[in-house]
């Protein structure tokens, strides 16, 4: 869902800059314009995921909890580690991973830090902000958000989505987006609800997976005209 969330977080108060290495392509808002310290920080973590792939590249290809190497970067075993948790492969995380690690390196330079990846965003604010949700055909698109407390953040804020895209999603969800301390939790457990998510309703389910797994705080479904609730979750109007 690559550039579709850019203009979804109200945050006219801070800059924003777009950042590329390789596929990895980040909208990074801050309170000032961080783009050399983005990419510095992009190439470290990025490069020890490659690193570690190239040692094991099972680790990319995994579509199932796979266990690491004691000796993998702290991200490897991070991603490994939470997409076990919620019965996917380490890449359902690999999103928000890059999200949080960079966030949380240019957080050094700016005290409030917004990073989108493909619609996965790690933010830490010193305001309150509203985070819309894009849903493609949904009568819910361009008509929701999400109201994000300053006192909340930081927070991972990742979405899944079956019908818009180019993530793999075995479901048909027009949006699952999951909110955790954790954006690489929240990231592969998007995946794993969206997943579940054939037809409108299949959403109870999804929600009571939700409900199952340690460390979210709360998570939105979407389908067709449907939209399921749970957590620590408050809906807007945009």
């Amino acid at each position: 869902m690559k550039n579709l969330y850019r203009d979804w977080i109200k945050s006219s108060d801070l800059i924003g800059f777009q950042v590329t290495v390789k596929e990895t392509e980040l909208f990074v808002k801050a309170e000032r314009d961080l783009s050399v310290e983005a990419v510095n920080s992009i190439v470290e973590f990025r490069g020890q995921i490659e690193e570690y792939i190239a040692k094991d590249s099972e680790f990319k290809t995994a579509l199932k909890p796979y266990s690491v190497s004691d000796r993998a970067p702290l991200i490897v075993k991070e991603m490994a580690k939470v997409s076990s948790s919620v019965g996917v492969g380490p890449f359902a995380s690999v999103a928000g991973a890059i999200a949080e690690y960079v966030g949380k390196d240019l957080l050094k330079h700016s005290r409030q830090i917004i990073v989108e990846n493909g619609g996965d965003i790690f933010i830490k604010s010193a305001k309150n902000r509203v985070v819309g949700i894009y849903a493609g055909s949904s009568s819910f698109n361009r008509r929701v958000g999400l109201e994000i407390k300053a006192e909340e953040t930081p927070l991972g804020i990742c979405t899944s989505s079956g019908t818009i895209g180019h993530s793999l999603s075995f479901g048909k969800a027009d949006a699952v987006v999951v909110l955790s301390k954790s954006t690489l939790l929240a990231d592969a457990s998007a995946t794993c609800i969206g997943n579940l998510i054939k037809k409108k309703t299949d959403i109870p389910q999804g929600i009571r997976f939700a409900q199952k797994i340690n460390g979210l705080k709360g998570v939105v479904i979407i389908k067709d005209d449907k939209m399921g609730i749970w957590g620590e979750v408050k809906i807007c109007q945009i």
